[in-house]
């Protein structure tokens, strides 16, 4: 199926707003789906659905909290990028696809799936439907509609496995599209799957981010303002 300008579109908006509320639910909530997904698939994508779950808890779940110099409270938390294209050389192993993919989406980012086995795609995306993730947090596109995808400048980022002129090739596409700068994720060794299997590789799909609360009286913290109220003379 060919997707036209206003059809991609349609279907990254559809895509974002979905990752809005994901995101939202919290780490936790995102792993417990999952893992639910993982009783599904065969043993190996099995352990690589809890391999990831377990390095995001590990790593980037836990908010941390930084005093400000006037008695703010800030906190740094970590959530999704955006939309994320997930897409693979085709012969490319199941453990391969599910690492990327689920390491995708216990950051808190929505994914299109763009694969060159669409009967594959489909089935991923029927077993997660049936775990109960949200509504088009996971949506399958056409392989023929790559290039439109990337090239779509509200696209996040790429989680790509295959050789390395496959990985050159969406590298140049990311560089010269305008707008959003995208993160491209690539997986060239898709045998041993060093990147996939690295335990914080979940921190490709993630971005920071920090909530200030100000918790003072209006004009600050009294005891840093006195120490510059010398008098003048």
């Amino acid at each position: 199926m060919q997707h036209n300008v206003a059809t991609v579109q349609r279907l990254i908006d559809t895509s974002h707003a979905a990752m809005m509320l994901w995101n939202q639910l919290g780490f936790e909530a995102r792993a417990e789906i999952l893992q639910r997904w993982a009783q599904q698939l065969p043993l190996k994508s099995a352990e690589m659905v809890k391999f990831q779950c377990a390095n995001a808890l590990k790593y980037i779940a836990q908010q941390t909290l930084m005093p400000g110099p006037t008695g703010e409270s800030n906190t740094l938390y970590c959530g999704g990028r955006g939309v994320f294209i997930v897409t693979a050389q085709e012969g490319i192993t199941e453990e391969a696809i599910v690492g990327q993919l689920t390491a995708a989406l216990v950051c808190g980012n929505s994914v299109l799936v763009c694969l060159a086995d669409t009967q594959y795609a489909e089935r991923i995306a029927a077993q997660l439907e049936h775990v109960e993730i949200l509504a088009n947090v996971i949506t399958v596109v056409s392989n023929s509609a790559l290039d439109a995808f990337v090239q779509q400048p509200s696209t996040a980022g790429v989680a790509y496995c295959g050789d390395v002129q496959g990985a050159q090739q969406l590298a140049r596409q990311l560089a010269q599209r305008e707008g959003l700068l995208a993160q491209l994720v690539a997986e060239v060794d898709y045998i041993t799957l060093p990147v996939i299997g690295r335990q914080r590789y979940c921190l490709r799909f993630i971005t920071e981010r920090t909530c200030t609360i100000n918790i003072t009286a209006v004009g600050g913290n009294a005891t840093l303002l006195e120490l510059g109220s010398g008098d003048i003379g």
